[in-house]
């Protein structure tokens, strides 16, 4: 398996712009709407002092931990509490959550183009399996790209979300499965009845809880799902797309124990960093740790 290490750089956006970053706070345009949110990451000073930045809204955090609960602040009078967005011809809802999330998460443009450009060169049928998928960004992208789609997540509410933004992409006669369920468990029924997919996608959370209170602990649980996600890949997949947020964890420790599970399939394993440009400088500011096979 030949191996490349690659820095993935959102830089396809035109509705979503970081526009300052620094002092663990980052100031972005999210369509019609700029927010303030905190990030563990952006220790640096910013390009303009933190208190003239200007927003509709800030999210302030009641710990210090990356995915941890909080509230909005309203600064504007034209704030919103949710509002469409686009992408590559696709059209979701932005909204601003009590976890500090958006409705989406914008760096993951680089694997949804990524999906696109690798379904419609394999001039086949293309069945993808989306888990842990949040509000289904990367479902639409593989339902306009022609293939059909299982999306999973634990959330319904999450699931309702990505109904609408099918809608609202006017994607309503393509093939998405809205599926609210555990992961592990979802993975191993799908191998008994022997169903196959051509690509699969895994965005896990650092911990999480399933519809039935079912926990997920990243560090614990990746490596089993790893291990049964190979059983549901056809002879001769596509790709496999794997991230890792807020863990202390290498992009080479993520790539080489997908690795380990795909070994036999051969292919190009890329693993890295995902980052987002901000406007007006060179500065770039992580957001994720991943590792993404494909066929040769």
């Amino acid at each position: 398996m030949k191996t490349e290490t690659k820095l993935l750089i959102a830089d396809d956006w035109d509705d979503y712009a970081l526009l300052d970053s620094g002092h663990l706070k980052k100031l972005e345009r999210f369509g019609s709407q700029t927010v303030i949110r905190p990030d563990p990451q952006a220790f640096w000073e910013p390009a303009r002092p933190v208190d003239s930045w200007k927003a509709d809204a800030a999210f302030l955090s009641k710990n210090d931990d990356e995915d941890g609960g909080g509230n909005w602040e309203t600064l504007s009078p034209r704030a919103a509490e949710d509002w469409p967005m686009r992408w590559n011809g696709l059209t979701f809802t932005a909204r601003r959550t009590a976890f500090r999330h958006m409705g989406v998460f914008q760096e993951h443009s680089v694997h949804w183009r990524f999906a696109q450009e690798q379904i419609r060169a394999a001039k086949r049928p293309v069945k993808v399996l989306n888990l842990f998928g949040y509000t289904g960004m990367m479902s639409l992208a593989c339902a306009a790209a022609g293939a059909e789609v299982t999306h999973l997540d634990a959330s319904p509410k999450s699931n309702g979300y990505g109904k609408d933004n099918q809608a609202l992409s006017g994607l309503s006669d393509r093939t998405i499965r809205w599926i609210a369920d555990d992961a592990m468990k979802f993975v191993a029924r799908e191998i008994r009845r022997e169903n196959r997919y051509d690509a699969i996608v895994l965005d896990p959370p650092k911990f999480g809880r399933g519809p039935k209170n079912e926990t997920w602990r990243f560090e614990h649980d990746l490596p089993e799902l790893l291990d049964n996600i190979k059983e549901l890949l056809v002879e001769k997949p596509l790709f496999v797309i794997a991230t890792a947020y807020a863990v202390r964890l290498s992009y080479l420790a993520l790539s080489q124990t997908l690795g380990d599970r795909l070994a036999s399939f051969g292919g190009i394993m890329e693993q890295g960093e995902m980052a987002l440009p901000q406007q007006g400088s060179s500065r770039l500011l992580p957001t994720a740790l991943y590792a993404r096979w494909r066929a040769s």
